[in-house]
Order: structure tokens, then C-alpha cells, then sequence
């Protein structure tokens, strides 16, 4: 699990049926979905920014790098939410562009 957040890892570890049960509801929704992997991680990217479980940022900015988001793509999907909860995403720039750079 390599990029996700301690919390995360430490949920994985701890909480036994509810994290597997948590991971098998995620990848039922992922499959459901009608937009494309990378549209659906920059989606995701964008909810992550607005809500501020910045956390998970690193993982899912990898993931839409993998899948051929640019940084100009990574930063739009941040910033996307500025008119529904204002500057707060601009906490994420930082840790994604930063997750975004790293090889």
C-alpha cells in the first residue's frame, strides 16, 4: 500500500471485517461509474481537496499521474472547488504538486 496514508494503513490493519468490507463498497462504486479511471481519480482529487482529507492526497495523485493526468490537470481538479468552499483547497496544492513531482 505504498503512498497511502498511515491513518489509512492503521484503519486497514485495525478494524478488521469494516475495512475489508469499507474496500470491496469502494471498488464497487469505482466499477459502477461511467467516467474513465483518470477523470474519476481527478473527481476524486477535487472531493478529497474540498473536504480536506488531504491524507489520501498522495495516493490519488500518483494514481491520476499513472493514468495520464498532467500537473496542469492535477492543479485544475484542486482548484475546481474554490467556488463551492472557497480557499481551503489550497491546503492540498502543496501535498499534491509535491506528490505529483516525485518519481
Amino acid at each position: 500500500m505504498e503512498h497511502v496514508s498511515s491513518s489509512f494503513k492503521i484503519f486497514m490493519e485495525e478494524s478488521g471485517s469494516i475495512g475489508t468490507d469499507f474496500m470491496e463498497m469502494v471498488m464497487k462504486t469505482s466499477q459502477a461509474s461511467a467516467l474513465d479511471r483518470k477523470t474519476a481519480e481527478l473527481s476524486y482529487i477535487a472531493v478529497l481537496s474540498a473536504v480536506r482529507l488531504l491524507g489520501g492526497l498522495p495516493f490519488h495523485v500518483k494514481s491520476a499521474k499513472s493514468l495520464g493526468a498532467s500537473r496542469e490537470e492535477i492543479k485544475s481538479a484542486i482548484l475546481v472547488g474554490i467556488p463551492a468552499v472557497g480557499l481551503a483547497v489550497t491546503e492540498a496544492l502543496p501535498i499534491a504538486l509535491r506528490s505529483y513531482d516525485e518519481e
